[in-house]
Parts: C-alpha cells; structure tokens; sequence
C-alpha cells in the first residue's frame, strides 16, 4: 500500500510539475535549452558592406552638380550653359531634349556648349523610377542623332566637324537610376569618372 501511496505521490508532483512548465514558450528550435543562460557576443562595429545591387536601384546616393563640378573643374570642357538652373531655359531644354521634363527625377542637369560650334554637352539625370532609365537613355540617343544628322536630313550640330564630333566622341552611361549622356573630347574619362562614383 505504501509503495502505491509513494507512487502516486510521485505521479501527482510530476503532473503538477509538468503542468507548472506549461506556461513557459517552448524551446528553441536549435537545442539551446530555456534554461541556458543567454551569452551575448562582444560588441563589435560590423565592417560596413555595400547592400546587393537590384536592377534599378542604387546602393548610395550622388550628388550630380557636385559630379558636374568636379568634371567641369579636372577636364577642359567648352564654355557650358545649364538648361536646367534657370527656368528660362525651360523651353531650350524641351527643344533640345523632348520629353525630359515629362519625367518624374529627382536630380537633373544638362549643361549644353554655349557656342553652336564647339562639341560639348552634358547631362545627368537621376529618375524616381527604374523603369524611366530608359526613357531617358532613349531621350540622350535621340539627341545625339538629331545632332549627326542622317543623309535625308542635316545633322543639328551643323558643321562637318561638330557633326563627327556628336557622332565620334558621345558616351551614354547608366547605373541604377542614374543617367549621363557626356559629349566632347573629354567624353570617354567622364564615363570613367561616372562609373567610379558607384565602385
């Protein structure tokens, strides 16, 4: 009798025990148990990473008139005038690149040779949307053409030698939302320095 009385005894503390641990989160999945105690790592500065590049999207922010000024500034580039600081412009920059303004960016600005005569322009865009790079890329194309010309219709750049120069010596460069068409001499070391802005 003694022994049934103890085992029953037994029986009952271990029920109440188990239904006293039912109140407690399960443990974890990875065989830590509840009852461990939790061991922190020391606290180190993570080595900062860039974060993987999505189509469309870029991993920092450029500033682009601070990019133009450190082009303008390192590289001989004819006189430029912005289309883009002065509203004035506005119906310039319409003429010369259709459908530019139509676009939702949050950063513009085309710069354009002061003298018809001399092959210098830049512009650069940073688009809201991904899916208005190319739109973008096909507006700087355009230009470019309308530029050289075709053998039905004279080129925009009007001289022989302005003409070659868009035909010869333009860059259209793109990196996530960013956009830079560059013409002249100097065209190629600034795609350079465009894409370097994102290595």
């Amino acid at each position: 009798m003694k022994k049934k009385f103890l085992t029953l005894t037994l029986a009952l503390a271990l029920a109440l025990s188990l239904a006293a641990c039912g109140g407690k989160d399960a443990p974890a999945q990875d065989g830590t148990p509840d009852d461990a105690p939790e061991v922190s790592a020391p606290e180190t500065e993570a080595p900062e990473t860039e974060a993987p590049e999505t189509p469309g999207e870029s991993p920092k922010e450029i500033d682009l008139a601070a990019f133009y000024a450190s082009l303008t500034e390192g590289e001989e580039w004819p006189v430029l005038m912005s289309l883009t600081e002065d509203e004035t412009m506005a119906e310039m920059l319409d003429s010369y690149y259709p459908g530019l303004s139509e676009l939702s960016t949050k950063q513009c600005g085309v710069y354009v040779a002061a003298i018809s005569a001399a092959v210098g322009e830049i512009a650069l865009v940073e688009v809201e949307n991904a899916g208005d790079v190319q739109a973008v890329e096909d507006i700087f194309q355009a230009r470019i053409d309308y530029q050289v010309g075709d053998d039905t219709n004279p080129g925009g750049a009007r001289y022989p030698e302005t003409i070659e120069g868009w035909k010869t010596k333009s860059q259209i460069v793109s990196h996530g939302n960013y956009v830079m068409l560059a013409v002249g001499d100097n065209a190629g070391a600034a795609a350079e320095s465009f894409e370097a802005l994102f290595a």
